[in-house]
């Protein structure tokens, strides 16, 4: 009998991708853009000029890339750490695992209803959560924040029959796929769109359509998926490794014992005089949508009060579901903190952060019982969070080799001369490609609009659809120097070389639909384009 060829480790493919990387600079000589100020008719613009500089072949540095990977992605690594040191706290008060037994007794009991049980509660939950991230993503551009979101989906997917990947798709591939048919996102969008000289948020009527498409196309994917897996469990490809999520899932609600010591009372208390004090300085918040912002008097306070009211009661039951109310009001504040206050993974940090020290507090943990717990959760977690380090290694070695702008220069000089057609499929693989190497939205938009908006001229393509062909950033779902990627998937226990494999298929129908729906943009007319 044929030995199956075993997918090699993460590591060993990330240290494959840096070495390769390194050859390449040997191969591509070096070069750079560089930022002009030019005056024309008394108006100062900013023109980008390629210019060829000294090549700097890396040999010796891949392994100095590793460190500089660290270095570079290290508030992900820190965001990831506290995460996993934060909900170990919380997996230790069993709290989740209450929530999620009460929450499969409830749906138990929304069988009974015909049209639900016709539909099936699974289906629901993973269309309406899908909904809600893929909206997230295309509105304000959550990326980071999923991986907060992935140790609470992933074992409510195995609960329902599911696998981790059915968790991971709920969450990150919905707010990814939001992300690339954005809408209003800020990081994306907003600053294509500014680079390139168009009205902030215009043609906004057909990203709308595009957005809809594709959260529907990956919705009816993940749906056909999840059947599957929940008829024949066997098949999924992480049904070894998911053994670690369905024994916490077996024991679920068994050993639980409902009480509410005085040290929840004390935890409430901390908490709602820490959020009585962020009321007070910020009674007004205003929420950016968009382009546009609403001011919403006394929100926070409002928070504040619906909070000590809606945690006391929970803590009258039981000290888990105050933690439970923590946790649900830890997301409301992370989402008004990103869209009311521009919070990024610092901030968001140090919520979580408060989030498992009350959580500890709660269930009458000393101090020296929550640093053990912190440090077993980022013991947990630490090797994702290396993973994350090493795949920052990948664009150390491409900006140290100096062969980033080298590379975006020869695609661009190969689209002159051809069709309009033509020219918008190779803007769009350009743009496809850099995804695998540049995982950050807003840096390839300043990096590439500058050069693509003025090529879109000369070739007769609108500048709204030289940010279209940027914005559909697909192939970012399966490169291994997204350390958003790296860190959802060692939250979830998932070998990268399995998920690459199970997904590539899926990100090729994407890549090939995101260029059928740039087709209209050049042959319609279209408002804003």
């Amino acid at each position: 009998m044929k030995k199956k060829r075993a997918i090699p480790h993460t590591y060993v493919i990330i240290f494959t991708v840096v070495v390769f990387c390194a050859l390449l600079t040997w191969l591509i000589p070096g070069g750079q853009y560089v930022k002009n100020e030019v005056v024309v008719n008394g108006v100062t613009t900013q023109q980008v000029q390629f210019n060829y500089v000294d090549s700097h072949p890396q040999s010796w540095q891949i392994f100095q890339a590793l460190y500089k990977g660290f270095v570079k992605q290290s508030g992900i690594i820190i965001f990831i750490l506290i995460i996993g040191g934060a909900f170990w706290v919380i997996n230790s008060s069993k709290a989740i695992d209450a929530g999620i037994h009460s929450f499969l007794r409830w749906a138990t009991r929304l069988e009974r209803i015909g049209w639900v049980r016709k539909l099936g509660v699974g289906n629901i939950i993973i269309v309406l959560v899908m909904l809600i991230f893929s909206l997230f993503g295309a509105v304000f551009g959550m990326s980071e924040e999923t991986i907060a979101f992935i140790i609470i989906i992933v074992p409510l997917a195995i609960s329902m029959g599911y696998d981790s990947i059915v968790g991971v798709c709920m969450v990150y591939l919905a707010a990814h796929v939001g992300f690339a048919g954005a809408i209003l996102n800020p990081f994306t969008i907003g600053i294509a769109q500014g680079v390139s000289g168009l009205p902030l948020f215009s043609g906004i009527e057909y990203r709308l359509f595009c957005w809809a498409l594709v959260t529907t196309i990956s919705i009816v994917f993940v749906l056909w998926y999840a059947r599957k897996i929940k008829r024949h469990p066997e098949k999924s490809p992480m049904y070894e490794e998911d053994a670690f999520w369905r024994e916490k899932s077996e024991t679920q609600g068994e050993d639980i014992v409902y009480h509410t010591p005085l040290s929840t009372w004390i935890s409430y208390g901390m908490a709602v005089v820490g959020m009585g004090i962020m009321a007070f300085f910020y009674p007004q918040t205003s929420l950016t949508v968009g382009n546009s912002s609403v001011a919403i008097p006394y929100l926070i306070p409002g928070l504040t009060f619906s909070f000590a009211v809606a945690a006391a009661l929970a803590a009258r039951k039981s000290s888990h579901f105050y933690v439970l109310t923590l946790l649900g009001y830890t997301i409301i504040y992370l989402i008004v903190g990103v869209m009311g206050y521009g919070w990024y993974i610092g901030e968001i940090s140090a919520l979580f952060l408060a989030m498992g020290l009350l959580s500890g507090i709660a269930m009458g943990d000393t101090g020296n019982m929550l640093s053990q717990k912190f440090i077993d959760g980022a013991k947990d977690i630490l090797s994702a969070a290396l993973v994350v380090g090493l795949a920052g290694g990948i664009i150390v070695i491409l900006e140290d080799g100096k062969i980033i702008d080298t590379i975006l220069f020869k695609l661009s000089e190969g689209m002159a001369g051809v069709g309009r057609i033509a020219s918008l499929g190779a803007m769009y693989a350009i743009q496809t490609g850099l995804n695998m190497i540049i995982t950050s939205g807003s840096a390839k938009a300043a990096l590439t609009m500058p050069i693509m908006a003025p090529f879109s001229d000369l070739i007769g393509i609108s500048r709204q659809t030289a940010v279209m062909a940027f914005q559909f950033e697909f192939t970012t779902m399966f490169a291994p120097t997204s350390g958003v990627l790296i860190g959802v998937l060692g939250m979830a226990r998932i070998p990268f070389g399995k998920w690459f494999k199970w997904i590539w298929k899926f990100i090729l129908f994407m890549v090939v639909l995101g260029f059928l729906l740039l087709i209209p943009t050049v042959t319609m007319k279209l408002n804003g384009f």
